[in-house]
Formats: structure tokens, sequence, C-alpha cells
């Protein structure tokens, strides 16, 4: 079983408390700018594997390429069942699945079912206090965090996994 959600990430600079010496007052660069970009992704919880891809808008014709992208890395013979929230371009009659996808709607208002909405705290590390030059460079910085998550399956599966949920896990 896994679940998707897909996340937005700004030019907008976001803040968050840091240590400084006593005495000393931190900075953080501002510059507000209002451009974005999306990171999608899909996780197996039990496995620790994420799927991720960067895409410039959400909307039925990225969702519908998101899909076929995902879908190209399954194994043959596998069909794999999406489990994801029900985002007007999730659930129009326009989306046209992959056949080896079948998708399964999250109850409205209820993220907490979603163990994908968990990895967004773990990657907007990267963009706290920072200022990007630009998309490319904010993008950049994503791509660079879900490869260090990448490496750590055990972070991913101890995050997404919740005690009872999957089967074999209690």
């Amino acid at each position: 079983m896994c679940f998707q959600d897909e996340a937005r990430f700004g030019l907008k600079p976001t803040y968050r408390r840091l240590w400084a010496k006593q005495g000393q007052r931190p900075t953080a660069p501002s510059r507000v700018r209002y451009a974005w970009t999306y990171l999608y992704a899909v996780v197996e919880p039990a496995r620790g594997r994420v799927f991720w891809y960067v895409l410039p808008k959400v909307n039925t014709t990225v969702m519908k390429a998101f899909l076929r992208a995902y879908s190209a890395t399954l194994p043959d013979n596998v069909i794999a069942l999406l489990v994801l929230d029900g985002a007007g371009w999730h659930v129009t009659k326009k989306l046209e699945l992959p056949e080896n996808i079948v998708l399964a709607v999250l109850p409205p208002y209820t993220p907490e079912l979603n163990p994908a909405e968990r990895l967004w705290t773990f990657v907007r590390e990267v963009t706290h206090n920072v200022e990007c030059a630009d998309l490319d460079a904010l993008e950049q910085r994503l791509c660079e965090r879900c490869i260090e998550l990448d490496a750590q399956p055990h972070v991913i599966a101890s995050a997404t996994t919740y005690r009872g949920y999957f089967p074999g896990n209690s």
C-alpha cells in the first residue's frame, strides 16, 4: 500500500528559531517573492521508500504525468493501491490512470490518515531561514534533500508507519 501527497514550496522565506550565542541576535535573509514549485511524493511506509517528483503546478494534467512516471517504476505484474486525499485533480473524471495504479481516496479533512503528510517536515528543514535566488535553486535544494532522505529508509519508515496501521506492524 502506498500513499501520495504533494506540497508547495516557494521563494517566500520561512523563519524558524535557531540557537545563537548569548547576547547576539541571529539574522536571516529576507526578500519576499511569490513563486512556487511543488514536490509530489509516493511513500511506501513499510519499506521506507519514497518516489519524489518536482513539478511546476498542481492540476489534472500534471497529476497524470506524475502517475505515469510513478507507474513506470513499478515492477511488471504489480498493481499499486495508491491512497491519497480528495483534491480536485485527484478525483476528477478527466484523470486518466495507468493500468497498474488503483486510487483510494481518503475522507475529507483527514490529513492525519495520510502518512505521506509526515514527509514534509523533513523536507522543509532545508528551506527554513534560507533565501534561494530563484526556483531552480530551490528545486536543487529540494532534490538534494530528497536524495539525503532516500539514503535513510529507516527515518522514512519511522516517520510514516503508524503503530498497528499496517499488516505485520503491531
